[in-house]
């Protein structure tokens, strides 16, 4: 995680901020599956597709479907 920060710019980063990133992500990566899962289940399958994980990040992220 601290590299993934340091890729944006090369600064010092603590390990508490590496650490919080992977808190954060993981949590947001739960409610996105929670999300994918909701669009599949929209759509009567078991399978959770591509398009359903780029609908819920959409709709999380706040940006519309092209």
């Amino acid at each position: 995680m601290r590299r993934l920060i340091k890729s944006v710019k090369n600064l010092r980063v603590s390990e508490d901020a590496g650490e919080e990133l992977r808190q954060i992500l993981g949590e947001f990566g739960l409610k996105l599956a929670e999300e994918a899962i909701h669009e599949a289940e929209k759509e009567s399958r078991k399978t959770v597709l591509k398009k359903d994980i780029r609908a819920a990040a959409d709709r999380l992220l706040g940006r519309s479907n092209p």
